[in-house]
């Protein structure tokens, strides 16, 4: 349905690139979309559209609650009926998307919070007494290593301290190792 409407002309998604850039009007990860237009009036009265069209068509119901509607400008003044219009939350930039910060500087450590907090909050569930020496290694190898494995395969880590010995990961590497060309 958002290709059809976008085909028509009806909305206007967001170009990335310079010359002829690519269009995004959503993107899609198993049961989560991420709407991206441009600001118009016309956009939201679409979605709107789409949305209920989707629920009349397809029987399942959009978690308008659960919703929310944001501005990388963050202009209250156009943000807040916009919002109210949709039925959906307004939420200001930087947000959690998917476990990924959006609009944030991956350069600053406080980028990186909601990692070392999940990191923190895994590691206070443990209570560490009860574990041997190995079962805490294969713990930390094995869960808290993986735990930021996402956000690093998008994101350059900030320089910091190097740690590591007893085949525990080195994560500057492997972050490098994730990136790949992007580094």
């Amino acid at each position: 349905m958002m290709k059809a409407v976008v085909d028509s002309y009806m909305f206007t998604g967001y170009s990335f690139g310079a010359h002829n850039g690519l269009p995004i009007s959503h993107l899609q990860f198993a049961d989560d979309t991420l709407l991206v237009g441009t600001k118009s009036w016309v956009n939201v009265c679409a979605l709107r559209d789409v949305l209920l069209l989707f629920e009349s068509v397809s029987g399942l119901k959009v978690n308008f609650h659960k919703s929310m509607l944001t501005d990388i400008n963050n202009n209250e003044s156009w943000l807040v009926p916009a919002a109210l219009a949709l039925n959906c939350k307004m939420e200001k930039v930087p947000f959690v998307y998917l476990d990924l910060p959006i609009r944030g500087d991956a350069r600053r450590l406080s980028f990186w919070e909601p990692v070392l907090t999940r990191i923190t909050t895994r590691l206070s569930g443990w209570k560490g007494r009860f574990l041997s020496f190995g079962g805490r290694m294969i713990l930390i190898k094995f869960v808290l290593s993986s735990l930021p494995v996402y956000v690093l395969s998008f994101f350059k880590s900030p320089s910091g301290k190097e740690e590591g010995g007893l085949g525990v990961r080195r994560m500057r590497e492997f972050n490098i190792a994730l990136l790949g060309q992007w580094c």
